[in-house]
């Protein structure tokens, strides 16, 4: 789905600089928020028209340490002005685009979790059979000797540390990737709601191969 048509994106960035000078980064993360993260412009988009502008005298570059702030010019403000109905049908015609791209990725995201809930079941149902399989090779744990059971029992231990060990270290990058993502204010509704049916799906799954 095209989200902006021939010059609209040369009059949103406009828009986006009327309120103070920003860093081409900056303007990336302004047009992700306001289509609330289900369209982010790419660096190779942006900074071409950025340059465009200045070449129009619209825009204006300053050194700011290592980066680079993007102003507006006199006649970046009368531009934009001059434009100022043709900005309001803008913001009309893309909070419409905005829902159609929210609702495209909730159906998409409702695709994806009912393949992922299907494959957890199919994993689920196996692990039910092999802890069913397990059941009955248990049943003659009881006239099993003192020293058998103790090597049963210390398997055991070594697979519950190694399924913790596992955990731990996906727990510790999950955690790891969402601070990242948070420091930079990314962190999305989707996450969360993926977080809940993963986990739901996986408890199932995993409790499931316990004998009870």
């Amino acid at each position: 789905m095209a989200v902006f048509g021939h010059g609209q994106l040369r009059l949103y960035l406009l828009s986006l600089l009327a309120t103070g000078p920003r860093h081409g980064y900056e303007l990336i993360t302004a047009l992700s928020d306001r289509f609330g993260g289900t369209y982010r412009p790419s660096a190779g988009t942006i900074y071409p028209r950025l340059a465009r502008l200045e070449e129009e005298g619209l825009v204006e570059r300053t050194a700011a340490g290592r980066k680079t702030l993007y102003a507006l010019t006199e006649r970046g403000h009368r531009e934009l002005a001059d434009h100022g109905e043709e900005l309001t049908l803008l913001e009309r015609e893309l909070a419409a685009t905005v829902r159609d791209l929210a609702a495209r990725v909730r159906a998409e995201v409702a695709g994806s979790m009912a393949g992922m809930r299907a494959d957890v079941a199919a994993a689920a149902q196996q692990a039910r059979a092999v802890a069913a399989q397990q059941a009955r090779s248990d049943e003659g744990h009881a006239g099993e000797t003192p020293t058998a059971r103790a090597r049963r029992r210390s398997q055991s231990r070594d697979r519950r540390v190694q399924v913790e060990t596992e955990l731990a270290t996906f727990r510790a990058e999950v955690r790891a990737a969402l601070r990242e993502a948070d420091a930079r204010g990314e962190v999305p509704a989707l996450t969360v709601d993926t977080v809940r049916t993963v986990l739901a799906s996986a408890r199932s799954a995993i409790t499931a191969t316990l004998p009870r």
